[in-house]
């Protein structure tokens, strides 16, 4: 095929769809098609010949999402996203893995929780042949790592001196080196100390290789190797996995020993071993609630979901209702949380069952710290604590309840209290809690260093089976602190990475939260396509979370403001003076919306709306002396003054805010304050001063890669005028400030907009038009578009009549 078109003008463009090995008996290489994508399926000289032969190799992606549904719907299947996503990481988004595993798994099986994707046939086949052509040592040692992998979900992979021990291997080098070599194991660290199996089809075809008796073997063999008492048992029930109530009452308690760590996916893990070996239903059922409640607490969202209809078959209870109000929780359901967890505190005898008590208690502050209401944060982690103080709920809810103190506007004693609590706890999960919080309070006061050194310990993913919802709750705040001391490239990445794990770890109470970071930095760049795309995921309906809905909206202000589109700022942001958004969205420090608004009502020719935004929002900040809020309002009290045509108090209230950022590292808002200053003092006639300002602004804004604002300023200092070269101009030739109000307008933008953005009055911009369309010859705004749509050369002169 190749050598068919190497003719002298054709390009060569291969399309590797699969590779096939010259020689049939071979050993057997990794397919290219059965597995990942990234791997080359063979090393022979022929595979090089033909890949060497292309001017261009095209490499399938792998199948995404929306590419599963058709496929599925073809056969019948209405998969719901949560099983589209499992589906996908099983076959690692290849075509043909996707369609087996479809047509191989029942209709009516997709629904059962306890669900094992099987390997596709084709794949099994080539993985089966490649461990036929294998030494003895070296397929002992491939099913000795998929049995311990089978035994510990959470670890980071398995240890080669366990599986030698496990399947009796005495070279296990050569082993892991041939079986490395065949594609089956892949090696995790550089010294060979660690591997695990190539994927999870990998993984599921090596098992069901091996004999049922010889498994039983090998995990027994792995129930007495591996250290970890919870692991271990998990082996002895692999190895008989039959009822066993003395088996599963040690499962249960090893599991409340995880729980105590923090070590929720571990814990979750043991329980729900615990509910399948337990004889009795009443006590089969507790355990699964208990199981649901440990993988919401571990943020593996998909995998409690599919529990949910069998969970909400069983009797109810206070531990039943807390477990489904958690999951609603952390879904972005405040209504069916709320319901829940009323439900489940009615239910509760907090004399009797202390320990449950604080579990709803626990679950009432989380919901209350959603909704962003401080008092009941407090409220609520006063009773956990009250009524059952040492256990993990009671902690756990200790370490969210300083940030209810703060957001009452005590900052001081919150971080007094996290200080405290730190030193009191071990390092370890529960501390995970306690770090990220603390973290988000240093943000909160003006601190991002400390934030950032918090934060990023906090959002490690490596938390040997610890909470993925809380590394999310810390890369959310980690990505802001990362933007408000300017580190733009960390913050996008951050917030990516952390906003693709809530996706797919179902956690939709923080994807608002992550997507306005990303918004954000992508608007002031000037990439509009993806700053949209962004603001889309991010949205929140009227029926969200508090701490959806704050972030949804500033994500559409930050959109809007990056544009001039001030009209657009207001309607973004007024919904935040609601009543539902009072109280811990107004405290200083947390949410930085009140500046912004205030900024947009003077740009929008609402001064009255904006000094009744500023007066209460500047009261709060005196009070609690907040440098940042009181820096920014500042900066928007001196638009206010001079949009009055008061110099002497704008300028005040600008120097004011640069004094007191002075001392802090929060380059973007310094650069924001610049800016309103040089324009304010272009309006008042200070043009050569606002230049010096304007200058300022730019350089901080070029520093940030805030692409949108250097074009602004830009256009002010050519608006300004001041550097520009004057030399004759004739009579018919537009002033630098005409240039930029005819480019704009012909942008599109209305005279409105355009006195925004230039920050003149609308009467001013008029005048400036009249006196373009007389000069260019144009009678109106379609017309100038059309000229200044020509190229140079083609633009016509305009028509004059002797004077």
């Amino acid at each position: 095929m190749v050598s068919l078109t190497r003719r002298p003008s054709a390009a060569r463009v291969l399309v590797v769809l699969g590779w096939r090995d010259e020689n049939p008996a071979a050993p057997a290489r990794r397919d290219e098609t059965a597995y990942g994508p990234g791997d080359e399926p063979g090393d022979g000289l022929l595979h090089d010949v033909v890949l060497a032969a292309a001017d261009d190799v095209v490499r399938l992606a792998p199948l995404a999402f929306d590419d599963v549904s058709p496929l599925a719907e073809r056969r019948g299947l209405s998969l719901p996203a949560l099983q589209v996503d499992r589906l996908l990481h099983h076959c690692g988004g290849l075509a043909r893995n996707v369609v087996e595993t479809l047509e191989l798994v029942a209709p009516g099986d997709w629904a059962a929780p306890q669900l094992v994707l099987p390997a596709p046939p084709t794949a099994a086949r080539a993985i089966r042949a490649a461990l036929a052509t294998m030494r003895d040592e070296a397929q002992r040692m491939v099913r000795s790592v998929g049995v311990l992998e089978l035994g510990d979900r959470q670890s980071f992979g398995v240890e080669v001196s366990q599986a030698a021990q496990v399947g009796g291997v005495d070279t296990a080098t050569l082993a892991v080196r041939e079986a490395v070599r065949d594609g089956l194991l892949r090696q995790l660290d550089e010294l060979g100390a660690w591997v695990r199996l190539a994927d999870p089809i990998a993984r599921r075809a090596v098992l069901d290789a091996v004999e049922p008796g010889e498994r039983a073997a090998l995990h027994l063999r792995a129930a007495s190797v591996v250290p970890d008492p919870g692991t271990a048992l998990r082996h002895r029930w692999f190895a008989d996995p039959q009822p066993d109530d003395e088996l599963a009452a040690r499962l249960e308690t090893e599991a409340g020993r995880k729980a105590a760590d923090g070590a929720w996916a571990a814990a979750a893990d043991l329980m729900l071993v615990a509910s399948r070996a337990s004889t009795d239903r009443d006590l089969a059922g507790t355990r699964l609630v208990a199981a649901v409640d440990a993988l919401v607490g571990a943020g593996d969202v998909p995998r409690a979901a599919r529990f949910l209809a069998e969970v909400e078959t069983l009797r109810e209870t206070p531990q039943r209702n807390a477990a489904l109000g958690y999951l609603a929780v952390v879904r972005g359901r405040p209504a069916e949380a709320e319901h829940k967890l009323r439900r489940a505190w009615d239910l509760v005898n907090a004399r009797r069952d202390p320990a449950t008590a604080a579990v709803v208690a626990q679950r009432h502050v989380l919901h209350a710290l959603a909704r962003c209401r401080a008092l009941d944060v407090v409220e609520w982690a006063d009773r956990a604590v009250a009524v059952a103080p040492d256990t993990p709920a009671a902690l756990e809810a200790a370490a969210i309840r300083g940030l209810g103190v703060a957001a009452e506007g005590d900052l001081p004693t919150a971080l007094a209290e996290y200080e405290r609590l730190l030193q009191r706890l071990p390092e370890g999960l529960v501390a995970q809690r306690v770090v990220m919080a603390s973290g988000w309070l240093h943000l909160a006061a003006d601190d991002p260093d400390t934030a950032v050194e918090e934060l990023e310990s906090a959002a490690s993913s490596d938390h040997g089976g610890g909470s993925l919802r809380i590394s999310l709750w810390a890369r959310a705040w980690l990505a802001r602190a990362q933007f408000v001391t300017g580190d733009w490239d960390a913050a996008l990445s951050t917030a990516s990475a952390g906003a693709d794990l809530a996706r797919r770890s179902g956690t939709q109470l923080l994807v608002p939260l992550l997507e306005w970071t990303r918004t954000q930095v992508l608007a002031l760049r000037g990439d509009w396509a993806a700053a949209e795309h962004s603001l889309r995921t991010g949205e929140a309906g009227a029926r969200g979370y508090e701490v959806m809905r704050v972030p949804a909206a500033l994500g559409r202000a930050a959109l809007s403001e990056a544009r001039a589109d001030y009209a657009g700022v207001v309607r973004a942001l007024t919904p935040l003076t609601e009543p539902w958004a009072r109280g811990w969205t107004e405290a200083p420090g947390f949410w930085p919306w009140a500046d912004v608004l205030a900024n947009a009502l003077v740009l929008a020719g609402r001064p009255d709306d904006a000094d009744h935004l500023l007066l209460a929002h500047e009261q709060r900040a005196e009070a609690v002396g907040h440098a940042s809020a009181t820096a920014r309002l500042a900066y928007a009290r001196g638009r206010w003054h001079g949009s009055r045509g008061d110099l002497d108090a704008a300028r005040a209230s600008f120097e004011r805010a640069l004094t007191l950022l002075a001392p802090l590292p929060l380059a973007y808002d310094r650069a924001r304050v610049h800016f309103a200053f040089g324009q304010t003092l272009r309006r008042a006639g200070r043009r050569a001063e606002a230049d010096a300002v304007i200058a300022t602004a730019r350089e901080a804004y070029l520093a940030l890669g805030a692409t949108t604002y250097v074009s602004r300023c830009d256009r002010e200092l050519a608006a300004g005028g001041v550097h520009a070269v004057r030399q004759h101009r004739e009579h018919d030739e537009l002033t630098t400030q005409e240039e930029v109000v005819a480019s704009l307008v012909a942008s599109g933008r209305t005279n409105k907009e355009v006195a925004a953005e230039l920050f003149l009055s609308a009467k001013t911009v008029q005048y400036h038009l009249t006196r373009i369309y007389a000069k260019l010859g144009v009678r109106s705004r379609s017309e100038l578009a059309a000229l200044r749509a020509q190229p140079a050369s083609e633009a016509r002169t305009p028509a004059r009549e002797p004077s």
